[in-house]
């Protein structure tokens, strides 16, 4: 065997790579940065007080804010005492999107936050740990003169966190509460023009329900959903990447397939790295701008974690297979130490995603951050999981350490070789740890991404330019990856220089007869006795055989 490209490519000719993937890299960041708008779009509503008079009715009433059909509204709560109207016969109506507006399937999803706006009396004052009790229901059609057709209904609560800035005296009464925003809704699919949510909040005093609440003024809500034009973008960015993916996959496994030995480990891993990749790229997005699929959430979560495990796994291995001897190496079952924890790992944030998204499925008001024991299990998964990112970037920078020391220990005997079998090797091992930084900068932004997309949304301003943070990062995170794979399967595809004869040859030099540059001799030792993809990988393990 002669190798892989990356020994048996020219240097030229694999800078000129290198630069066309770093080209397609900034264009990944300029993608999102210049043309995508921002990922998302956040609206804010006010409900609307609605007086249900008819309370008894056998069919379900959909209270509309605005419209020919508008219900009875209310101003204040100060009309409903004038009136006599109790607060059981109160419905907070809050019509999805606002008029002259329509939700379009490009949005993908929605999620709803709730607030409430709690004026201060001195009489009737917010009860330490108090949870309002919250009857809703939700619906929707696809144009304006239709009926209202139900699509879900829960009960649900929700614990108010609220704190007073000021003193609790006369003087302050009527100043509101400052209430942190609760989780209301999410839908994983966006396929209808028009929403409307109906919201009761019953009180039963002999029950203690909603009791303890303060005063009450107001409930808004912010419906948060994905930008058309992002998401024309995305899908754009994955069927693109999708056939290029499957492209380089399929042509890297033909010429493993064409090597009269079989795989190696490094070589399996690689090819189901690519798989993993793919199976991410796949825009089976497009078929949610014409079916009702909920589900999609959680099916991109699924194919997200799929990948970052397989990601995980790979960088381990591939450490891993340049650090062990030629009797441990190849072997799966070595790294169950290293590899179990990840797909451990991964399978807790499954469950843990399961548990919220899985029941939002039926359940599109259910959120595991409405109890508190869910609060602390969400806080504590969220906590573990950056803490063991940390952990495994340090880990995998001890384990590049270690390969670095042990490629620089075997480069004692490189004074003793010829001048060009020495520079041969000299150039393969600059190759392979330009290669280990450039994994070691792709952990790295990815550690960046995770931390940037936490904060809110924000924008740099150059000129009269605006840059959207997140949408380039999102871009450029996931063109990074693309490329990443790409470049690794590409280079770690057998060379095309030799095959059949001359896998057995012991050191030969092969260049291009018809070639006027010296730039295309390559030179290649194969140690018969040590069978891998690259003689780096050759190297590392030719002690234990010695």
């Amino acid at each position: 065997m002669a190798g892989a490209i990356i020994e048996n490519m020219s240097t030229r000719k694999l800078v000129i790579v290198g630069v066309t993937l770093l080209l397609f890299q900034a264009l990944a960041f300029m993608v999102g940065g210049l043309i995508a708008p921002s990922p998302t779009t956040p609206r804010t509503y006010l409900a609307t007080k609605c007086v249900d008079t008819g309370k008894n009715q056998q069919e379900t009433k959909w209270f509309m804010p605005w419209g020919p059909d508008q219900c009875d509204r209310l101003q204040s709560f100060d009309d409903a005492m004038a009136k006599r109207i109790e607060a059981n016969d109160i419905v907070f109506a809050v019509h999805i999107p606002s008029s002259k507006n329509e939700m379009s399937p490009w949005f993908q999803f929605m999620l709803v936050i709730l607030q409430f706006d709690i004026a201060f009396k001195m009489n009737n004052q917010i009860e330490e740990g108090a949870v309002v009790n919250i009857d809703v229901s939700l619906a929707y059609r696809d144009d304006t003169v239709s009926k209202w057709t139900k699509m879900a209904s829960s009960f649900e609560q929700r614990r108010l966190n609220c704190s007073f800035p000021t003193a609790k005296t006369v003087e302050n009464e009527g100043r509101q509460y400052d209430c942190d925003l609760l989780p209301f809704m999410e839908l994983g699919s966006v396929a209808h023009k028009y929403y409307l949510l109906n919201i009761r909040l019953p009180v039963n005093e002999r029950k203690k329900i909603n009791v303890g609440l303060g005063e009450i003024k107001d409930i808004h809500l912010v419906s948060i959903h994905q930008n058309g034009g992002f998401t024309k973008v995305w899908f754009a960015m994955k069927t693109f990447l999708t056939a290029s993916i499957l492209i380089i996959m399929i042509w890297y496994w033909r010429r493993i397939s064409l090597l009269t030995r079989a795989p190696v480990l490094l070589e399996k891993v690689i090819f189901a790295l690519g798989i993993s990749m793919t199976f991410i790229n796949i825009p089976v997005e497009w078929f949610s701008i014409g079916f009702d699929w909920t589900w999609m959430l959680l099916f991109g979560d699924i194919r997200q974690g799929i990948f970052y495990s397989m990601l995980l796994s790979f960088w381990i291995i591939f450490c891993g297979e340049h650090l062990m001897d030629q009797m441990e190496r190849n072997r799966f079952s070595v790294y169950w130490k290293q590899v179990g924890p990840i797909v451990f790992g991964s399978f807790c944030l499954f469950i843990f995603d399961m548990c919220e998204r899985g029941v939002q499925l039926t359940n599109p008001f259910y959120s595991i951050w409405a109890s508190d024991v869910g609060t602390e299990l969400a806080m504590a998964f969220i906590i573990v999981a950056g803490i063991c990112a940390c952990l495994y970037f340090l880990f995998l920078c001890f384990m590049v350490y270690q390969v670095f020391r042990n490629i620089s220990g075997k480069r004692t005997s490189l004074p003793a070789m010829s001048k060009a079998r020495r520079l041969h090797y000299e150039g393969l091992i600059f190759r392979f740890k330009f290669l280990m930084l450039v994994t070691l900068a792709c952990a790295a932004m990815t550690v960046i991404f995770f931390i940037i997309s936490q904060v809110n949304e924000g924008h740099w301003r150059w000129g009269e330019h605006t840059v959207q943070v997140n949408s380039a990062f999102f871009t450029g995170i996931y063109g990074m990856w693309n490329l990443y794979v790409f470049a690794i399967m590409f280079l770690y595809a057998p060379s095309h220089k030799r095959y059949g004869d001359e896998q057995s040859s012991g050191q030969c030099i092969a260049g291009d007869a018809g070639a006027n540059s010296g730039e295309d001799i390559q030179l290649t030792t194969t140690i018969t006795h040590v069978d891998g993809p690259t003689e780096i990988y050759k190297m590392t393990g030719k002690e234990a055989q010695e």
